[in-house]
């Protein structure tokens, strides 16, 4: 069975619904992971007319860390679940959205995470999540699928302990040059689907769009799995 999960950070959704409507359209994603989706006034609101003018639904509870999981209509909801993640003084409160799903037989347990700008923060969050999506995953004997915006790239440590407990889809295989930001410029690649060994991937990279649409979408630049689960 192949699924697609993808990761996009919203911006705040500051480009408004019509742009971010069309970027996620052209995704065509089974399961998207957000970040900078609202959290303030009216954010569940926000949140569902975003889902619902792409064709999607959102699938996890709370506002926390301004992440979410989106899922296609063909995708059922076992279990979902929105986790704190450890506060470090001064800095923004960090959050892990996890749904785990099922599509056409195949199960997955798919998480959103935004990683800080602070250095150990970032590492100690990387190996929070990756404990708390290995105890969901459990549960339902499903593959992990971890999607955000690491905020590193894939020589430094959190991406690189990710990349160690599961596959950079990117890394496996690739397509484009995987660049994620500026959008209106892409000169690194921070954003990036990680996934469990059993999911096959089959490809990683951009989204077939435009660059002055994706440019007046968000800051960053979405990343699309497409993944090979069971038989």
């Amino acid at each position: 069975m192949t699924v697609r999960v993808a990761t996009y950070n919203l911006h705040g959704m500051r480009s408004g619904l019509p742009a971010l409507t069309k970027v996620i359209t052209a995704l065509r994603a089974d399961v998207l992971c957000v970040q900078e989706a609202p959290r303030f006034g009216r954010w569940r609101a926000r949140r569902r007319a975003l889902a619902a003018a792409a064709g999607l639904r959102v699938a996890t509870p709370g506002r926390l860390g301004g992440v979410a999981v989106l899922v296609a209509p063909r995708v059922r909801v076992l279990r979902a679940e929105s986790h704190a993640l450890r506060v470090f003084l001064g800095l923004e409160l960090r959050g892990l959205a996890i749904a785990v799903v099922e599509a056409g037989g195949a199960r997955l347990a798919v998480g959103s995470l935004h990683l800080d700008l602070n250095d150990p923060a970032r590492m100690h969050h990387a190996a929070e999540a990756v404990a708390l999506m290995e105890r969901a995953a459990a549960r339902f004997g499903a593959p992990i699928v971890l999607g955000g915006d690491i905020n590193e790239q894939a020589h430094q440590p959190a991406w690189r302990y990710l990349a160690g407990r599961l596959a950079d889809c990117y890394a496996v295989a690739p397509k484009g040059d995987g660049l994620t930001f500026p959008a209106a410029g892409p000169a690194v690649r921070i954003d990036g689907v990680f996934a469990a060994r059993e999911a096959r991937v089959v490809s990683c990279g951009a989204v077939d769009a435009g660059l002055g649409e994706l440019a007046g979408a968000s800051d960053h630049l979405p990343v699309i799995a497409e993944l090979r689960v069971g038989h």
